[in-house]
């Protein structure tokens, strides 16, 4: 069964919105929601997202994000 988001659409903003998503976000990169890039990424889809940023995070890291919030 897939999870509610589809991160190819869902954009950043919509899950800092949502308390489940933006709890997974602030265990695995808690500096996100702060940085100071924030609103010029926000509106992005969050795969777009972390394609953009490289090698910037972790592999391991993006793979979590991905699976956490994919579950969700």
């Amino acid at each position: 069964m897939a999870g509610r988001f589809d991160l190819e659409t869902t954009t950043l903003a919509q899950l800092l919105a949502d308390p489940e998503a933006k709890a997974v976000i602030d265990d695995v990169v808690p500096e996100l929601p702060h940085h100071p890039m924030i609103g010029f990424v926000k509106n992005m889809p969050l795969d777009q997202l972390l394609k953009m940023a490289g090698g910037q995070v972790p592999a391991d890291t993006v793979a979590e994000l991905t699976q956490r919030i994919g579950a969700l």
